[in-house]
């Protein structure tokens, strides 16, 4: 507000809403539909803490970026049983909505909370597993407690600090973003109490542990576990230093401004007894914290002959030490290893950038089969063989990324997101529309612009080839490079898709992504696809004297594998698979990749779902604070304006006939006569004419009435009432026959 008058052209306002719209609950409600009376909305709800918001079928939450006071045992009590229209906008509303629909329909459910990176999916996905263990769990029998004398749902909750620690991290957007995306399944019995959970992890961020920019951190659990173990556990592993000691932590920030460290150790340690961990298996895991410290300060330097030695052996001693093999055994595996040349092993030496190369990905390995392990330990915590009948899935995923330099990683994780906006568009319009065309009823087709399908034909399809199948072959080339990889896809989709651009300088391409247009830099993909291990050193670690260790490359041990891209690799579910197809053949990052997320997808398609959409409102991680183009380009992205139109035009509350006349008979209990036989169909008109509902509000299908939003409310309402009249009725005449 700036008292200046501005001019503006006509054609580019909006027409204002009536006050009485003035911080509307749901955007469906609002009289005139646009742009702008959305983004004053969400912008009004926002000043005032209102963070949620309907928008239509769905939900909309903007990031705090601070503690509200609205997620204690009072609110869960609050939202517990209420329809949607009875308490204002909430997580917790969704919560309860899938938790209802599945006891009704006895259909799996999903919760998928989306978003870009910092929206506060996590917050979010944390807000729904404490909403549903506390409505739904069994905390009153001695048998629902655990070994540790702990619940399944105490179990289940303390499973979120471990897996922040582990795959969090301080980025520039976000001070606790997961770097990881999960799938948690939390599993019900007949009667709706918990019997069960189960977590799935997609597109670990791996080289997050050895590079981090200025701005951001390491994952959390390298500053607590530093800050935070006892002095016994460290000397034990030869940690003597803190995080600006270590090359792998040094680099980037230390701290997080308002977060303690040591106390976020204490957490940790106290989730992981709460799911079972033993001391041992906590000392484990910190045993791998450790080899990797150690193994970020080895240093190395290169001889006249190019060839890489070790500078000094301190702190290869203290990894060899800590990882449980000999340094003699490890040195040659890692400077000269033996290589496989026909049926002959031939000792090679190695450059020095290819020993650093070769260090980094051993690191980022190790971690993330750590990862792999530790979920699969949480997995086995949290599982039960029997009794389970049905689940309510929550997804929280890694967001849409643009960053200043775009590799293989983004491409992956934005690949995702297409696929998760594309079953979004088809579940809240195709398949909306598609129902209304099966049951007759009068319908304009909307075509809303979002078909997504030539970008993900561009990033996966295999005839003809897109962008990671090109990658794929190029993998198995002998004189392949980034270069020719890069040549080749410009030789297949420049000028032949609308998707698809390639630079006039810089090596990569671009690709028009739903979010928006992506520039991708192709340096080192061909590397990053393959994943490669040094097998020498894999093989040593798989025979390794620490059991936990040898665990982890046991698909190593006594040199099993054949595979150039490493033996095994660890499932979204923490166990392994193996990569082989054949002796000599591996699979890539990419084909995982797109396998996973098949798997995922699959699961989703068999779910009735139900959406969140995270909003960042600025990135400044500033509270109070919207910025107008940034959440307005997310609104047009992610779907949300035609959610709204669809909710708006079309009729999202549906039921049979059938069931129809039996629920809501009883609001005309004299309409349809008893002595002659009336179908289904004939019933329920008759039963919408005696309700003198109006007909712009309601069509009648095949085999359901279809109405609009929130006229099906308005008549559970009035249901209620009458049943509530009825009860008191018949309670007064059961009163006055007993009193006889």
């Amino acid at each position: 507000m700036t008292g200046r008058d501005v001019a503006v052209n006509i054609n580019v306002t909006e027409r204002v809403n009536p006050p009485k719209f003035e911080k509307v609950e749901d955007m469906a409600d609002l009289g005139y539909l646009n742009e702008a009376s959305v983004m004053h909305n969400l912008k009004q709800r926002y000043a005032s803490n209102m963070i949620y918001t309907y928008s239509g079928l769905f939900l909309v939450a903007v990031n705090p970026y601070y503690n509200l006071q609205i997620y204690g045992s009072d609110y869960v009590a609050a939202y517990k049983n209420k329809k949607r229209t009875e308490v204002p906008p909430h997580i917790f509303s969704i919560a309860d909505a899938a938790f209802h629909d599945m006891l009704h329909s006895k259909e799996n459910q999903s919760i998928l909370i989306t978003g870009e990176s910092g929206a506060g999916k996590t917050e979010n996905t944390k807000k729904v597993i404490q909403f549903l263990t506390a409505i739904a769990g069994d905390h009153k029998t001695a048998a629902a407690l655990t070994a540790t004398g702990c619940s399944l749902e105490q179990q289940i909750l303390s499973a979120n600090p471990i897996l922040e620690s582990f795959g969090n991290a301080q980025t520039i957007r976000n001070n606790n973003s997961s770097r990881f995306g999960k799938f948690i399944r939390i599993e019900f019995n007949f009667a709706g109490q918990i019997a069960g959970a189960n977590i799935e992890w997609y597109l670990f961020e791996k080289p997050r542990v050895t590079n981090q920019s200025k701005q951001e951190r390491n994952y959390h659990v390298f500053y607590q576990f530093m800050k935070g173990a006892d002095k016994s556990v460290k000397d034990r592993l030869l940690i003597d230093k803190g995080p600006e000691g270590y090359t792998f932590t040094r680099k980037c920030r230390q701290t997080i401004q308002g977060v303690d460290d040591r106390a976020e150790f204490d957490t940790l340690v106290a989730a992981m007894a709460t799911t079972g961990f033993k001391t041992e298996e906590q000392n484990d895991l910190f045993r791998v914290l450790a080899a990797i410290l150690h193994m970020g300060n080895m240093q190395f330097q290169a001889t006249r002959n190019d060839e890489a030695v070790l500078r000094e052996q301190v702190a290869a001693e203290k990894l060899c030490h800590v990882l449980g093999i000999q340094l003699s055994d490890f040195t040659r595996a890692v400077l000269r290893p033996s290589i496989k040349a026909g049926r002959d092993w031939v000792t090679q030496s190695r450059t020095l950038q290819q020993v650093l190369l070769s260090v980094e990905a051993l690191a980022r390995s190790m971690y993330e089969r750590m990862f792999g392990a530790l979920v699969s330990r949480i997995n086995s915590a949290m599982s039960r063989p029997d009794g389970k009948s049905t689940f309510i899935g929550v997804l929280d995923i890694a967001g849409f990324e643009i960053l200043e330099v775009n590799s293989f990683e983004q491409l992956c994780i934005n690949y995702t997101n297409e696929r998760l906006q594309q079953f979004f568009n088809r579940t809240m319009f195709v398949l909306e529309q598609e129902e209304y065309t099966r049951e007759g009823i009068e319908w304009n087709f909307i075509d809303f612009g979002m078909d997504l399908q030539p970008t993900i034909d561009l990033i996966d399809r295999t005839k003809p080839i897109g962008v990671m199948s090109c990658l794929d072959e190029e993998c198995v080339m002998p004189k392949a490079t980034d270069k020719t990889f890069t040549e080749k896809l410009h030789g297949l989709w420049a000028n032949k898709s609308d998707k698809y651009e390639a630079p006039r300088f810089a090596m990569g391409f671009t690709i028009k992504h739903y979010a928006s247009q992506v520039e991708y830099s192709t340096e080192g993909w061909l590397e990053k696809n393959k994943d490669p291990l040094n097998e020498n050193v894999t093989r040593l670690l798989g025979n390794s004297s620490e059991p936990f260790i040898a665990q982890l490359y046991s698909d190593y041990a006594d040199g099993q594998s054949g595979t150039p891209g490493g033996g095994n690799d660890v499932s979204s579910s923490g166990t392994r698979v193996p990569t082989t197809l054949k002796r000599g053949a591996f699979r890539t990052v990419g084909q995982r990749h797109k396998d996973q997320l098949n798997l995922l997808m699959a699961q989703l398609n068999s779910t009735q779902p139900h959406f969140v959409r995270c909003i960042l409102p600025n990135s400044e991680k500033r509270a109070g604070k919207i910025d107008t183009p940034l959440v307005l380009d997310q609104l047009r992205c992610n779907g949300v304006l035609e959610g709204i139109r669809i909710t708006r035009q079309g009729f999202p509350n549906r039921i049979p006939f059938l069931e129809f006349r039996q629920r809501y008979e009883i609001l005309a209990p004299n309409t349809i006569p008893r002595q002659v036989f009336v179908d289904s169909k004939q019933a329920a008109s008759k039963l919408l004419e005696a309700f003198k509902m109006d007909k712009a509000k309601y069509r009648l299908g095949h085999t359901k009435v279809f109405f609009r939003a929130g006229v099906l409310g308005e008549l559970e309402e009035i249901r209620d009432v009458e049943l509530s009249k009825i009860i008191v009725q018949f309670q007064a005449m059961a009163r006055g026959a007993l009193s006889r």
